[in-house]
């Protein structure tokens, strides 16, 4: 039980720095208005044209960070400070986030692939909450290794976490991919100049940065379990 305990505080401390540092950036470089002058509703309006996408709605959502693109709904969504702001953090954001509507109309196969995957994570999520409530009410990670019914607990958690862990790895070339396909098009089409092509550059590396932690510490939660699947297996 110490292990996943130490797991999660390893991938706590280094997701909590990895937060920290991309909000200082997006703050930062929320102060850098765009010479161009452009909003990211804007930004993001002509990206779409761009690439010929006419049937996505750009919306505003509240709180900060919290942009993303809905497949299902086809809706842009941007918080306050992307949606209005004239920065280069709007613009870098926008532009992202445009990316992955790109991906959507190019049938990007990493986007389709993990889009395939949404109700399997559903159900594996659900299942590792039960886990954990199962575990932590005094049945304990011992069980896991003595009874035939800890064993059938265990193989489940692992099936989960494969799931998971999969999930994760896959959305890292999506978000990869939607940051370069931004960066390409607000330097080919002089959205930014150079100076401020390598502050969106660098806000969009922290914001990578945040998956490539929630896929470490998913990759290493599977690692764990399965170690002790397998020790279970070698002992019987």
């Amino acid at each position: 039980m110490g292990g996943i305990i130490v797991i999660g505080l390893v991938f706590m401390v280094i997701g909590m720095f990895v937060q920290w540092r991309l909000k200082s950036k997006f703050t930062e470089y929320s102060q850098i208005g765009l010479m161009n002058g452009l909003s990211g509703a804007e930004i993001a309006d002509k990206m779409l044209r761009d690439n010929g996408i006419y049937d996505v709605r750009i919306t505003q959502v509240d709180g900060q960070l919290t942009d993303h693109y809905n497949p299902a709904e086809k809706t842009v969504n941007l918080s306050y400070d992307v949606f209005n702001g004239r920065s280069v953090a709007a613009a870098a954001v926008a532009a992202h986030e445009v990316g992955h509507a790109v991906q959507h109309a190019t049938a990007y196969g990493a986007l389709k692939m993990r889009s395939a995957m949404v109700p399997a994570v559903n159900v594996a999520a659900n299942l590792m909450n039960y886990a954990n409530m199962f575990l932590f009410m005094g049945f304990g990670y011992s069980m896991l290794q003595g009874s035939s019914f800890g064993g059938i607990i265990l193989m489940v958690i692992v099936a989960a976490n494969v799931v998971l862990a999969g999930f994760a790895l896959l959305t890292l070339p999506v978000e990869f991919d939607a940051s370069k396909r931004a960066l390409a098009w607000v330097e080919q089409r002089g959205v930014v100049n150079r100076n401020e092509h390598d502050m969106a550059k660098d806000a969009l590396k922290w914001a990578a940065l945040t998956y490539v932690v929630a896929a470490a510490g998913a990759m290493a939660n599977l690692l764990y379990y399965a170690s002790l699947l397998l020790g279970r297996r070698s002992n019987d």
